[in-house]
């Protein structure tokens, strides 16, 4: 035990490494801008005692140059990284809190809600929305997404959903089938703005700014904390709800905090960068396979690996097409889909 005590930190310094070590390579990766092999140079030289005045460290980045790197990549890989982090924590904290490896953050209709939100000001505001102060569609999407889980857990918890797990899902399901409904008709009736709107379904991290990063964050940092907390109780909740309320445990106070919290994460992070599937889904699984099943290591390592994993797949999106870009859902959606369907014909799932 004390020796999984004291690995538990190892792998965690170790993922964050393989985290920096992705994010330089999304910093070296663009159409445009100085040679690769620069920017980390260019990363290192302003950070204070490492450029002038201290080792000297210099990259012969113009300012213009610069500029490509802080103001156009950079913000893309944080994003990325947040996103990435953000999905796989909430996937984690739903497979633990419903106690389905199948599972992920988009459950109880967090994605369809906010795709409905978005959808609805794309078609009613359409290219005016550029006039406004601020871009209404992630505000919107983001209210949207909390509206349509708060709907669905008050469904389940009307039928007995604070009890146990399985009307929750049913009443997700539910409800991403009726919004799902609902954003079809709309598009049907605004055939027009149909591109635009699956350009922002299928992922929009091309048109991430430093000010999407400061608009999510604390709502990020705010979910991490509560769900990192709550992360020992996931591994109580595994023995299931009568033997975990028999432990002390407040079964429905749990289920609906890291609900709460990781809807309010997973909303934050839809609002600004559409609808990204199965990283919430892949991440988890690949921790268990790397570090076991309990959730006091797996929920710190899936916040690293899973900025890890975005801010790598965002890569080839980027390449792939030059200068056009793959979506970043499409990119997912190939190594999940069939991450997916090994899990389920192996059904090797660790709960």
């Amino acid at each position: 035990m004390t020796e999984q005590r004291r690995a538990i930190p190892a792998k965690v310094a170790l993922s964050v490494v393989i985290l920096v070590v992705v994010a330089c390579a999304g910093a070296m990766t663009g159409p445009a801008g100085p040679d690769w092999w620069r920017i980390p140079l260019a990363l290192a030289e302003r950070i204070p005692g490492l450029g002038d005045g201290g080792l000297g460290i210099s990259s012969g980045v113009t300012e213009r140059e610069w500029s490509i790197i802080w103001d156009i990549r950079m913000p893309r890989v944080v994003l990325a990284g947040i996103v990435g982090a953000t999905l796989s924590l909430g996937g984690a904290s739903y497979q633990g809190v419903f106690r389905n490896p199948l599972v992920d953050p988009y459950l109880l209709g967090a994605a369809a809600g906010g795709g409905l939100g978005a959808t609805i000001v794309i078609t009613t505001i359409g290219s005016d929305r550029l006039d406004w102060l601020v871009d209404p569609v992630p505000l919107i999407a983001f209210l949207f997404a909390l509206g349509t889980v708060a709907v669905t857990y008050l469904v389940g918890a009307s039928f007995g959903g604070m009890r146990t797990s399985s009307t929750l899902v049913l009443a997700g399901v539910a409800m991403v089938s009726l919004t799902t409904a609902i954003q079809t008709f709309i598009l049907q009736r605004n055939s027009d703005v149909v591109r635009e709107v699956y350009n922002w379904i299928l992922g929009r991290l091309a048109t991430a700014s430093w000010s999407d990063v400061l608009l999510v964050l604390p709502y990020v940092v705010l979910s991490t904390a509560v769900l990192l907390f709550h992360r020992r109780h996931l591994d109580v909740l595994r023995v299931g709800d009568e033997e975990a309320a028999a432990l002390g445990i407040p079964v429905g106070r749990v289920r609906l905090t890291v609900v709460v919290a990781a809807t309010l994460g997973t909303a934050a992070v839809v609002a600004v960068s559409g609808l990204i599937g199965f990283v919430g889904l892949v991440v988890p699984h690949m921790v268990r396979l790397m570090a076991g099943s309990s959730y006091r290591v797996v929920m710190p390592l899936v916040v690293t690996v899973g900025g890890a994993f975005l801010i790598l797949a965002d890569i080839p999106g980027r390449t792939l097409s030059s200068p056009a870009e793959v979506p970043i859902g499409v990119v997912t959606a190939f190594i999940g889909a069939p991450f997916f369907i090994i899990l389920l014909r192996t059904r090797q799932v660790s709960r």
